[in-house]
């Protein structure tokens, strides 16, 4: 890889992160992340945040105030200089406005590595105005994106490609404010217990375990704070395993990793694994990574994660996450065109468990980035 804008060689990488969704703070941590591990041999960053209000803002190289901890919630202010992104395939500049100053240009990137997680950024939201000036980027275009963002339209996508999925139903917000007693049927169909989730969200924002009927409306509303969309899915007889997926190159089949899977402990007061077993209390959870599964089951995952990643038509990276039941099936739960990427969290270490380290997966997906053509492909 050559940069095409740095004459020093060096490929010139927009880290994109924070974002409008409430997943805000876990994109802080995961650039945090990416910052520490990245080469800056090979590499020029320029961290570009977004705020909460959806500015675009040039900050520092710095990590430390992106880190998430008991004690300090990242967040990217409001009031740094605005970074203006070019919408032509003629002019691909950035350039920086500070208050009261000349606007001053930042020059091209090689490529935009976007760590944005949720709607907004996550969704093809942003995919799409880096396609507009044909800027390349890590991860999935905007199809894939958008269908990964959202439970029900992945699951359709699933299901029509012939990959098994659970039982769900999708509580639309028009049936909840029209005719919610319709919902509450199609929930009960279900049987207990269910998982109540926003259908546009991660990072286990907005989800409820239900055991009865009576703790539903509360869950509906819980999960209608993050999107109105809501996917309630019956609750699965088995273990979750996941799967790391990475694109071929130059055409070849995706790569899996070793399955993995997080077992949440008892004592933590975590009843699933929650917002705080993911990212705040790390003794409360335990990877085991390959996977205490049989051959088959493994490669059945890994078979599969393969067939929902291509059936989705997703490039760079996704986490596939499938349900091993008792009965010896395996279900495809759902999949995420850009995980959680701190280096506590899964995707990267179920690729350490398989040989590839942290540095060397983010060198491997900006190269595949840089790999892929501008335009429709």
């Amino acid at each position: 890889m050559t940069s095409t804008s740095d004459p020093s060689g060096k490929l010139r990488v927009v880290l994109l992160f924070g974002g409008r969704s409430s997943e805000h703070v876990v994109s802080c941590a995961t650039a945090a992340g990416v910052m520490r591990a990245i080469d800056p041999q090979r590499y020029e960053i320029v961290p570009i945040g977004i705020a909460p209000d959806g500015k675009w803002v040039l900050l520092d190289n710095d990590p430390t105030p992106l880190e998430l901890t008991r004690d300090h919630t990242p967040q990217v202010p409001e009031d740094a200089a605005t970074v203006l992104v070019p919408t032509s395939t003629r002019d691909r500049g950035l350039s920086v406005h500070d208050a009261g100053e000349v606007p001053r240009e930042l020059g091209e990137v090689d490529v935009v590595f976007p760590l944005l997680h949720g709607p907004y950024g996550e969704d093809g939201t942003v995919q799409g105005l880096l396609e507009l000036a044909d800027i390349r980027y890590v991860g999935s275009g905007v199809l894939a994106s958008a269908a990964g963002m959202d439970k029900h339209f992945m699951k359709v996508v699933f299901a029509g490609a012939g990959l098994p999925v659970g039982p769900h139903t999708v509580i639309t917000d028009a049936q909840w404010r029209h005719d919610p007693a319709l919902a509450r049927d199609a929930v009960a169909g279900l049987g207990m217990p269910v998982f109540v989730k926003p259908c546009r969200a991660g990072s286990s924002m907005g989800i409820s375990k239900v055991t009865s009927m009576d703790q539903l409306d509360a869950a509906v509303e819980e999960a209608r704070r993050h999107d109105l969309k809501v996917i309630v899915e019956a609750g699965m007889d088995g273990r979750e395993i996941e799967c790391a997926v990475l694109q071929g190159h130059d055409g070849a089949p995706p790569r899996t990793s070793e399955v993995g899977e997080i077992v949440v402990r008892e004592g933590h007061g975590h009843d699933f694994y929650d917002f705080d077993a993911k990212y705040l209390d790390a003794d409360a959870v335990e990877l085991s990574c390959p996977a205490d599964v049989p051959p088959e089951v493994s490669d059945r995952i890994r078979e599969l994660a393969v067939r929902a990643f291509m059936a989705l038509g997703c490039e760079g990276l996704a986490r596939v996450d499938c349900f091993y039941t008792r009965a010896g099936d395996v279900i495809v739960n759902e999949i995420n065109t850009m995980p959680g990427f701190t280096p506590s969290s899964m995707y990267p270490r179920m690729w350490q468990a398989s040989g590839v380290s942290y540095p060397e997966l983010i060198d491997e997906l900006i190269a595949l980035a840089m790999e892929r053509p501008v335009g429709l492909r």
